[in-house]
């Protein structure tokens, strides 16, 4: 199973490890979307920025 996250919100002004893990999940603009494998380590990191990022799952 994959992700697909979008970046809906900004980082600007947020906490640093939040703004640290939103650019270590490849994200840049907003309304930009990356695809990246279902394990624990992306779950957690959506966990973190959960505010700020849409997430849709696709099966293969």
């Amino acid at each position: 199973m994959k992700l697909h996250i979008t970046l809906t919100k900004s980082p600007i002004a947020r906490l640093d490890k939040q703004i640290r893990t939103v650019e270590a999940l490849g994200l840049r603009k907003i309304g930009q979307t990356v695809v990246k494998e279902d394990n624990p380590c992306v779950r957690g990191q959506i966990f973190r920025v959960r505010h700020m990022v849409k997430v849709e799952e696709i099966e293969e």
